[in-house]
């Protein structure tokens, strides 16, 4: 009698990976490319060819690249926030937690990307658009939830009752905001770690 083959058989009955829903695949290839290369220079049929999916799926995903790009800002602010929660999970006092802030962006900045680090993807967005399209607002919203972030931090740093909370974080956002600017052009993190080395001697003295 033949002997089985049993890996054939073992083959034949393993189970296929599941597939992947074409929404979270169409995300993540946008989400490249529109960092990579822009909003403007990215094309549906681009997008689709990178995703491995037909036209028709994004359409039945997002109304419109418009829909998709809103999608990619939240998506893209929502993993900045990740890594920032994580940084404060190590945080051990109020000056580590503002840090944390200027960290999570360090590591965003350190992410793999198709075309290497080109600065903060929201920002570079909303450039693309023009002034009061939904997605300039939306990146608007969440550089103030960044901004949010640091006033709640800074506000442990200082003595009860103090008033300069507010003026400090708006400080410490645009020192960030503008060291990111300085990263992206200079494609590395650079800026951002000696930003970060200037706000830990801001809060020092304070």
């Amino acid at each position: 009698m033949a002997a089985r083959d049993t890996g054939a058989q073992t083959a034949a009955h393993t189970p296929m990976p599941p597939k992947r829903p074409a929404r979270a695949l169409l995300l993540q290839a946008a989400a490249r490319l529109f960092y990579a290369q822009g909003v403007a220079a990215t094309g549906i049929d681009t997008i689709t060819t990178e995703a491995g999916v037909a036209k028709k799926s994004l359409y039945n995903n997002f109304a419109s690249k418009a829909e998709l790009v809103a999608a990619y800002l939240e998506a893209r602010h929502a993993e900045w926030l990740g890594l920032y929660s994580r940084r404060l999970e190590d945080a051990r006092n109020p000056r580590e937690r503002v840090l944390a802030v200027f960290d999570a962006y360090t590591d965003h900045a350190n992410a793999a990307y198709l075309n290497g680090f080109r600065g903060c993807g929201l920002l570079n967005a909303a450039a693309e658009l023009p002034a009061g399209a939904p997605g300039r607002l939306a990146v608007r919203k969440h550089k103030e939830e960044v901004e949010g972030l640091l006033a709640r931090h800074v506000a442990e740093v200082l003595p009860a009752g103090h008033g300069r909370a507010a003026g400090l974080a708006r400080h410490l956002a645009f020192l960030l905001e503008g060291a990111m600017a300085r990263a992206g052009l200079e494609g590395n993190d650079a800026c951002l770690k000696e930003c970060r080395t200037i706000a830990a001697r801001l809060l020092a003295d304070v």
